[in-house]
């Protein structure tokens, strides 16, 4: 190899080392917007998940999962299920109490919406969010709450339950 070509090499290189370097920075500052789930601490909240378990307890239901959760202003954060068919669910998301508008979606495994609701921090219940849900399959599905607050945008604490209907209990439903 003459010194023409080795010089015409490098110069190639050196271009393709930097264009690496770089690639490789920006992956290394992405990977630290990855959302980690991290729990959270309140009070207020964790005494109306404990009411709460005990109100659908009494009414049949198993708690299944629960969670609480660190989230920030305006951010879903998606909670993936695995739900039966035909089976009977109750789900709850509990807001920051100085938020003002919670919201929770939920989605099948086909990407469709198949729930909707939301609170405003006004209303009666306003930072719980309760609905009921029977599958038509039995697939995986995303629930995605939400909380808006506009003082605290990081460190907004947010609990979650999944409740199934146990079979053979009536509990106080049909009172």
């Amino acid at each position: 190899m003459n010194l023409s070509q080795f010089y015409t090499k490098t110069r190639m290189i050196k271009p393709c080392l930097v264009i690496a370097a770089l690639m490789l920075l920006r992956s290394a500052s992405f990977s630290q917007d990855v959302i980690k789930l991290q729990s959270c601490q309140d009070n207020l909240i964790s005494r109306q998940a404990d009411s709460l378990k005990t109100a659908y307890s009494k009414d049949g239901f198993a708690l299944l999962k629960e969670a609480s959760i660190t989230m920030e202003s305006e951010f879903e954060m998606p909670v993936i299920v695995p739900l039966t068919e035909g089976t009977l669910y109750q789900f709850v998301f509990i807001g920051d109490y100085t938020s003002r508008l919670y919201e929770v979606r939920m989605y099948d495994w086909d990407e469709k919406q198949v729930v909707f609701q939301q609170k405003r921090w006004g209303d009666v219940d306003g930072n719980i969010i309760s609905y009921s849900y029977i599958p038509k399959f039995s697939e995986f599905h995303m629930m995605k709450p939400v909380q808006v607050n506009k003082v605290k945008k990081k460190n907004l604490c947010g609990y979650v339950m999944l409740f199934k209907k146990t079979p053979g209990i009536e509990g106080n439903a049909g009172r």
